[in-house]
C-alpha cells in the first residue's frame, strides 16, 4: 500500500520538501491547461476544478512563502489577439478577476482588504460597489478630445485585437462623448448580446443555412471578431461601461461616482450597481441578483464587487493577474445527468496522460456538453483531485449515468454517479501503464525522500514520443510563441506525421525543401498555390521575433508567459540570456545567483533553466532554428523623466509607511528593476528599520542606501 499522495495531501500536513514539490506540479499542470484553453480553445478541465488548482497553489504559497516560484498561475491573463486583427498595446493592462464561490469567500476578500490596508472599522465605513459580472466579451475604447480613436479587445491583457471598425457600429458606443470630458478617456466594458436578439439571429442563422451559436457570449464574441464590419454592423450588440483605463484626468474620486459619470458622457451603465457598506448588504445584493437572473435579458455568471475609494484601490495595487480590490461572486453551476459513454487518454506536451469523459451529449444551460475531464486515475477511482472524495468514493465505470455540471456556466465536470442505474457488466477502468501515443512506460514520479507518489502518470518516451513532439510544435507555432498563421494543430499533425516538420528549425527550411520536392505542398491535399505562398511567407515574418516570445516558445518547463517576460527584462538580449544560462550551471558561481535574483524568477525556474541549456540535444536544436530566426533585443522600460528609471533597487528592513508589495509596485510604475538581495549590480537600497544583512552587504559594496523618506522625495510621491 503507498502513500497519500502530495497532490491530496492536505496543506498544512505537507512538509517544505513536498511543498517545493507540490508548487512545482501545478505550475507545470496548471500551464498545461492554460495552453489548451487560451491556445487550443479545448479545455479538459472544469471552471471549479482549475480554480482549485489555483487555490490550492495560492494556499501552499502563503504557508511557504520562500517556495514561491517566479512562473506564478497567477499570471496568466487572456489569451493572445488573433492574427487577423491589427493589434493594440492597452496603455493600462486589461487584468482579470479572482473569484469567490461561497459567502465566506466574500467575507475573507473583505477581511483580506481591511487588513491589507490595515484599516480600523472605527474610522470610517469601507464601501464597496456591487455590480452584474456580464458574461460577454471585454472591450476598450480610447477617446480623445471627446472622440473615439479606437477599440480593442482585451486579447492577452497587454495587446489586443483593434476591433475600431466593427465598434462604431454598436449603437451604446457613442462616437463623441457628451459633455466635460478629459482630453483622455479609456473606457472600459462588455459587449453582449440580449437574449431575444440571440434567439432572432440564430433562426435567421438556421434558416439561411448557417451556423447557429451555442450561446450569447459566443454570439457576441464571434460578431464583434469579424473582419467584415457589414457583417458586425447587422448582428444586435450592446455595451455596458463599468471601467475605465488611462485618464488623463479623473471627475471623480470613488468608483461609483465614476460610473455614474460614464453614464453621463453617454453610455449604458447597469441599473443594478449598488454601492454597499457591508458584507451583509453586499451578499443581499448578491442574492437579489441570482435571484432574478432569469428576468433579465442579458447573460451574467455573478456579481464584482470593488471597493468603492478610488485612493484605496490604488493602495491595495494588483497581483500579478488581477486587482487586489476586485472580486467575482461566481453563481452556482447548472447541473443534468448523461451517460459516461468511453474515457480516452490524452498525452500533452509534457508527457503527462489526462483522462477525458466522453459523455452522451446534453444540453445543460443552454450549451451542448460532450466532454468533461476526469484530471488523473486517482479521481477517477473516487479518492478526489485534493484528497477530498468528490463523490463520496464512488469510481467512476464506462456506463455510468453521471451528474454534471457547467462549473462557473462554462465547463463542464463530474460531480456525482448514479449507482442505481450502474449496467451490471460496468468493470473497473484500467488506466494505462504504457502511453497510448508511443507505447513507452507510463509512470507516476516517486518522491525519494518520501516515497509519495505524484498523482500524474507521465510517458517516458520523451523525444520520440510523437505526442509530444508534436504538442512541442503546436507550442512553438501557437498565438504566444511564434504565432505563425496558417500552422495550425492539423497542419503541424499532418507535417510531422508527413516527415516534413519534426523540428522547430525545419519549418523555417520547408519551403527551401519544398523547392526541391518532386511533391510541393500547393499539390498536396488541403492545399493549393495560393495557401502555400501564404504560409511560407508567415513563416518567413517570424524570422525576426520578440526575446519573450521566442523563450516561451522553447517550451522550457516552468516557463511560461509571464517568466519569458522577466527573463527577457532581465538580460536585453538572446546572447545576453544564452551566455547567463550557460553560465549559471555553476552552483557557486555570479550567473546562477543573479538568475535566481531575478525578482519573480524562483529556484525551481531556475533549475529548469540551467537543465534544458545544459542538454546537448537542446544546444544543438537551438544552434538550428537560430540559423534561421533572429531573437530580437527586448526593449527597455522606463518611465519618462524618473529619476530611477532602468535601476535596480533592494527594499530591506520594516517599512513603516508602505507594504513590501506596494513598495514593489511603486517601483517598477517608476521604472526600476527590483531585486531580492544586494550584489554589484544594486543601484540603490532602501533600508527601514532592522536592517540587517543587505544593509551590511551594500556598505562593503559602496552601494548607496537611503531611507523610506528619501525614497518618497526621491520618486516625487
Amino acid at each position: 500500500m503507498i502513500d497519500t499522495p502530495v497532490a491530496q495531501t492536505d496543506v498544512d500536513s505537507l512538509t517544505e520538501e513536498e511543498a517545493r514539490g507540490e508548487l512545482k506540479r501545478l505550475a507545470a499542470e496548471i500551464a498545461e491547461h492554460d495552453r489548451r484553453y487560451h491556445q487550443e480553445d479545448d479545455p479538459v478541465i472544469s471552471d471549479a476544478d482549475y480554480d482549485a488548482l489555483r487555490q490550492r497553489n495560492a494556499r501552499i504559497e502563503a504557508r511557504f512563502p520562500a517556495l514561491v516560484l517566479g512562473e506564478s498561475p497567477s499570471s496568466q491573463v487572456g489569451a493572445a489577439p488573433a492574427s487577423g486583427f491589427g493589434k493594440i498595446t492597452h496603455r493600462v493592462p486589461m487584468l482579470s478577476l479572482d473569484n469567490a464561490f461561497s459567502d465566506d469567500d466574500v467575507r475573507e476578500f473583505v477581511g483580506r482588504v481591511r487588513r491589507f490596508l490595515k484599516f480600523d472599522p472605527l474610522q470610517g465605513v469601507l464601501a464597496v460597489t456591487a455590480e452584474p459580472k456580464i458574461d460577454g466579451l471585454s472591450l476598450s475604447l480610447r477617446y480623445e478630445g471627446g472622440v473615439l480613436v479606437y477599440a480593442a479587445t482585451r486579447g492577452d491583457g497587454t495587446t489586443g485585437e483593434n476591433v475600431t471598425v466593427n465598434a462604431r457600429t454598436i449603437g451604446d458606443i457613442p462616437a463623441r462623448l457628451s459633455g466635460d470630458v478629459p482630453d483622455v478617456v479609456e473606457v472600459r466594458g462588455e459587449v453582449y448580446m440580449a437574449h431575444k436578439d440571440f434567439q432572432a439571429l440564430n433562426e435567421r442563422m438556421e434558416a439561411n443555412g448557417g451556423k447557429v451559436f451555442a450561446n450569447p457570449r459566443n454570439a457576441a464574441a464571434g460578431s464583434l471578431r469579424q473582419l467584415k464590419s457589414e457583417i458586425t454592423a447587422s448582428r444586435p450588440l450592446r455595451f455596458f461601461a463599468y471601467a475605465w483605463g488611462e485618464m488623463s484626468a479623473l471627475p471623480e474620486d470613488t468608483q461609483f461616482a465614476m460610473a455614474e459619470c460614464l453614464g453621463r458622457w453617454g453610455f449604458q451603465i447597469n441599473p443594478l450597481m449598488k454601492r454597499c457598506e457591508s458584507v451583509e448588504e453586499l451578499l443581499a445584493v448578491y442574492h437579489r441578483i441570482e435571484e432574478s437572473r432569469a428576468q433579465l435579458d442579458y447573460d451574467i455568471d455573478g456579481v464584482v464587487y470593488k471597493v468603492d475609494r478610488l485612493d484605496l484601490q490604488e493602495r491595495l495595487g494588483f497581483v500579478s493577474r488581477s486587482p487586489r480590490w476586485a472580486i467575482a461572486h461566481k453563481f452556482p453551476a447548472e447541473q443534468a445527468y448523461t451517460i459516461l459513454n468511453d474515457i480516452e487518454i490524452q498525452v500533452g506536451r509534457t508527457g503527462a496522460l489526462t483522462p477525458v469523459a466522453k459523455l452522451e451529449p446534453i444540453t445543460v444551460g443552454g450549451v451542448v456538453v460532450s466532454n468533461a475531464t476526469l484530471h488523473n486515475e486517482d479521481y477517477i477511482k473516487g479518492i478526489g483531485q485534493d484528497g477530498e472524495p468528490l463523490r463520496e468514493g464512488k469510481d467512476l465505470r464506462v456506463g455510468d449515468t453521471v451528474r454534471i455540471q457547467r462549473a462557473g456556466d462554462v465547463i463542464p465536470q463530474i460531480v456525482d454517479i448514479d449507482l442505481e442505474k450502474r449496467p451490471a457488466d460496468a468493470k473497473p477502468y484500467e488506466f494505462p501503464t504504457v502511453c497510448p501515443a508511443c507505447g513507452s512506460h507510463a509512470v507516476r514520479e516517486e518522491n525519494e525522500k518520501t516515497g509519495r507518489v505524484d498523482a500524474i502518470r507521465r510517458c517516458t518516451g520523451g523525444l520520440i514520443c510523437p505526442a509530444q513532439a508534436t504538442e512541442k510544435l503546436k507550442h512553438f507555432v501557437s498565438r504566444n510563441a511564434f504565432d505563425i498563421e496558417g500552422l495550425g494543430d492539423k497542419q503541424v499533425d499532418a507535417f510531422y506525421q508527413e516527415k516534413l516538420v519534426t523540428t522547430p528549425a525545419e519549418i523555417f527550411t520547408l519551403e527551401e525543401r519544398d523547392k526541391q520536392s518532386l511533391t510541393k505542398l500547393r499539390n498536396r491535399e488541403g492545399w493549393g498555390a495560393v495557401s502555400a505562398k501564404n504560409l511560407f511567407g508567415a513563416i518567413n515574418a517570424r524570422r525576426s521575433i520578440d526575446l519573450n516570445r521566442f523563450i516561451f516558445a522553447l517550451g522550457i518547463r516552468h516557463v511560461g508567459e509571464g517568466n519569458a517576460k522577466l527573463l527577457a527584462r532581465a538580460y536585453g538580449s538572446w546572447d545576453a540570456f544564452y551566455q547567463a544560462m550557460q553560465a549559471a550551471r555553476d552552483p557557486n558561481g555570479e550567473a546562477w545567483a543573479e538568475l535566481n535574483d531575478i525578482d519573480g524568477v524562483g529556484h525551481i525556474v531556475a533549475e529548469a533553466l540551467v537543465e534544458f541549456f545544459a542538454e546537448a540535444h537542446n544546444r544543438e536544436q537551438l544552434d538550428k532554428l537560430l540559423a534561421q530566426v533572429s531573437p530580437k533585443d527586448a526593449e527597455k522600460i522606463e518611465a519618462s523623466g524618473s529619476p530611477v528609471a532602468g535601476k535596480t533597487v533592494v527594499f530591506t528592513g520594516s517599512l513603516e509607511q508602505m507594504t513590501r508589495d506596494e513598495a514593489k509596485a511603486m517601483a517598477e510604475r517608476f521604472g526600476a528593476k527590483v531585486s531580492g538581495s544586494v550584489s554589484k549590480k544594486t543601484d540603490l537600497v532602501v533600508a527601514g528599520p532592522g536592517a540587517g544583512s543587505k544593509l551590511k552587504k551594500a556598505a562593503e559594496l559602496e552601494v548607496d542606501v537611503i531611507s523610506e523618506d528619501d525614497w518618497f522625495d526621491l520618486v516625487g510621491a
